[in-house]
């Protein structure tokens, strides 16, 4: 098999309390790797760990085969991994349109430049590249409104756009569905499974059971910062140990 990411006895404590304690994982290429567990189990912190907002205590995670830590956020998303956080992270004051280019140029430059769109004209392969995500992500009609103005749907849609036109080696979802009614969620599974036949490599912190089943290849549960089962979707359900820890003993 072939692993994008490999975690190798990582280990977080703050203050007196371990988040993650000896966490080791592996997520193989072209497949989606969900990570449930209740509140605060270190599912959000172990992401931070990957992307270089928190800093390990001891441990290492190799992406493609370098270790990333040390690395600064933004070496590690010009690397190839992305995050689309919980709560979307847009620039509000701009257009749906300007909110996907800026990572596209990022992405090619290795730098968030606002003063980007005096050079579009002359670059039409970014925001062709931009529409094209747009109109996946089904908001093509939109894409001159303010982001700033739209539903929450639209928001984490749009956040996923702006993630994609980066064309990431790994994609990290933190509770993509999160606040959404049931049809948005439905609709974000669909996008999700396009992708998925893409071959893209993913990463899903969710709590939607109906979204994890819907979409993981593989599940590793966490439960007071240690990795209780990894399994297939199936494995996982039928877990008693999961059960107990996850849901207080009923049946996922």
């Amino acid at each position: 098999m072939s692993y994008v990411l490999s975690i190798k006895n990582v280990n977080k404590t703050f203050g007196g309390l371990q988040a993650l304690g000896d966490i080791n994982l592996e997520i193989e290429e072209s497949k989606t790797h969900a990570i449930i567990g209740p509140n605060g189990a270190g599912k959000s912190t172990l992401l931070n760990c990957c992307i270089g907002r928190l800093t390990p205590d001891s441990g290492t995670v190799n992406f493609n085969g370098k270790n990333m830590i040390g690395m600064q956020p933004h070496e590690i998303n010009h690397a190839g991994m992305v995050r689309v956080f919980q709560t979307p992270e847009i620039f509000p004051e701009l257009t749906v349109l300007q909110n996907v280019i800026i990572p596209g140029f990022a992405k090619r430059d290795g730098v968030f430049k606002f003063n980007a769109f005096g050079s579009v004209a002359k670059e039409k392969d970014i925001e062709a590249d931009a529409l094209h995500i747009i109109e996946d992500m089904g908001l093509l009609d939109h894409i001159h409104k303010t982001a700033g103005s739209m539903s929450r749907g639209d928001k984490r849609r749009l956040e996923l756009a702006m993630g994609l036109v980066q064309h990431p080696k790994l994609l990290l979802l933190d509770e993509p569905t999160a606040g959404m009614a049931r049809h948005d969620t439905n609709r974000t599974i669909d996008l999700l499974k396009k992708i998925k036949k893409r071959g893209m490599t993913k990463i899903i912190i969710e709590h939607d059971m109906h979204v994890v089943f819907s979409l993981a290849d593989k599940i590793s549960v966490l439960a007071q910062g240690r990795i209780i089962a990894s399994g297939t979707p199936d494995e996982i359900r039928g877990n008693p140990k999961v059960q107990e820890a996850y849901l207080g003993g009923a049946e996922i």
